[in-house]
């Protein structure tokens, strides 16, 4: 069997910022990723580096910005009064706005407070890999063909997947 649309893929991954060789993410020290092929559960690029791929076959690969979490939009970077943050915020902190009832994480990325709380805080909403290369070491695990149910929910059932 092999990685294509409609596969239930457990991987096992390193994830790492191509310019500085940071590792970001890495599931070798708990379970495989287990993810539903063709659904958006990752990212485009991800899909298309491991499709083809057999069980136990290895690859590394690069994704530029455009396969992975895009380019930093400067739309979603904005300044909100420093009066609507709690006292201690600080500069690299996460926070979650509600913007039309879905949740929005962002992270500070500059604080100018003046003469008090008239200050400005600017809050980046980006995802935080946004604009960077990012490359991946994986293994595949696992796989199997998805059952109806999961290809019609667009999300792998049971097995380390969602339990509903």
């Amino acid at each position: 069997m092999i990685v294509g649309i409609d596969k239930v893929v457990k991987v096992h991954y390193q994830g790492f910022i191509s310019e500085t060789n940071e590792l970001f993410d890495s599931s070798l020290e708990s379970k495989p990723l287990t993810f539903l092929v063709g659904h958006k559960q990752m990212i485009p690029g991800f899909e298309e580096e491991i499709s083809g791929l057999k069980i136990s076959e290895k690859r590394n690969f690069t994704l530029i910005p455009e396969r992975a979490y895009g380019h930093k939009n400067m739309d979603l970077i904005v300044d909100r009064p420093y009066s609507d943050f709690p006292e201690g915020t600080e500069v690299g902190m996460m926070f979650q706005a509600e913007i039309d009832s879905t949740p929005m994480p962002f992270k500070v990325t500059s604080i100018n407070p003046e003469n008090g709380d008239s200050g400005t805080v600017t809050c980046d909403f980006n995802h935080p890999m946004a604009g960077k290369e990012l490359t991946f070491k994986v293994e595949i695990v696992h796989i199997r063909d998805a059952d109806e149910e999961e290809i019609a929910h667009g999300h792998v059932h049971g097995d380390d997947g969602y339990q509903h």
